[in-house]
């Protein structure tokens, strides 16, 4: 392919720039939804790069679209210029003071749902220029390959690369309704669990247990229970529910049962045991590592710290 374009380079920069996201996201459908264009301008941006540049920048298949040799260095060269430019271009926009934008953030299905999206509008309210898009998954993300801002995790600890925030403490719980413990008993001991139907969180493929310690350091030493049920689900709200409908037992993050307790229609079970090692102890607001952080960001994060800190306790 030679090149017979006389286009100025710097007329370019924009085209760079798509073919950076098209090397991140894979494809050009992907790309064009990062960039919020059609994927038609998307292939036009690059077919123009390409008769300027004299050579194959991206390598078509039927299934996947992938980068050249010469578009891999091209991509290598110049990724960190257009992030820094993002990031001065964030900075001086910030100098308005006003927070604005669009701020993606990913949080988990139950945490979001139940915890999170019954107080955006208190921030949307103060905060009228801000756009927030919530992605709510329970599977970890890329946030730079996704262009998200911000995730809101269950973990105990945050990526080296990255920047974690405490929000909040929270603490694991075992619940179940009135209507299965006179059916099956109220258990007295983790042992007792053994008897019953528990509803547990899959973690790996191996036979699930669960592990206590008791709440009154030194009483008795920790315990791990082989446990069964007629459910297992990967997320917190569907083995709630399960406890709800008289299923069995369930062991779900407070947040998660909450509302339940306070209504009466769950109650604790074994209220003198701890339950570890299922979920994580705290809550973290995660983003990559830069040295610009959005003032869209920063006030969400400090108002996220000031909603969660109460934590989730019935």
């Amino acid at each position: 392919m030679k090149s017979t374009d006389h286009t100025k380079p710097e007329a370019l920069w924009s085209h760079l720039h798509w073919l950076v996201v098209l090397g991140e996201q894979g494809s050009y459908t992907g790309a064009a939804a990062r960039l919020g264009v059609s994927k038609a301008a998307m292939s036009q941006h690059i077919a123009e790069l390409e008769r300027a540049a004299g050579v194959p920048l991206v390598r078509r298949t039927t299934r996947s679209v992938g980068l050249t040799e010469a578009g891999r260095q091209l991509v290598d060269d110049t990724r960190g210029a257009f992030e820094r430019i993002a990031e001065s271009f964030a900075g001086v926009r910030d100098r308005a003071g006003v927070p604005q934008g669009r701020l993606r953030v990913t949080a988990p299905v139950a945490l979001a749902r139940q915890q999170l999206v019954p107080r955006l509008p208190t921030f949307l309210r103060a905060y009228p220029e801000v756009r927030l898009e919530l992605d709510l998954s329970d599977n970890l993300r890329s946030l730079t390959l996704e262009g998200l801002d911000l995730a809101i995790r269950h973990t105990a600890v945050a990526p080296d690369t990255h920047v974690a925030w405490l929000l909040c403490t929270t603490r694991s719980v075992l619940v179940a309704n009135r209507a299965y413990l006179r059916r099956a008993g109220t258990p007295c001991a983790p042992d007792d669990l053994r008897q019953h139907d528990c509803l547990h969180y899959p973690r790996t493929q191996e036979a699930p247990a669960w592990t206590f310690e008791p709440q009154v350091p030194g009483a008795s030493p920790r315990v791990t229970v082989p446990v069964t049920g007629p459910l297992a689900a990967s997320n917190s709200e569907a083995l709630r529910d399960a406890a709800l409908a008289g299923l069995g037992i369930a062991l779900v993050p407070d947040f998660s049962a909450q509302a339940a307790l306070q209504a009466g229609k769950l109650v604790e079970v074994l209220p003198d045991w701890r339950p570890v090692g299922t979920f994580s102890e705290t809550i973290h607001a995660i983003r990559p590592y830069s040295a610009h952080v959005p003032r869209a960001v920063s006030v969400f994060v400090e108002w996220l710290r000031e909603a969660f800190a109460p934590g989730f306790g019935a």
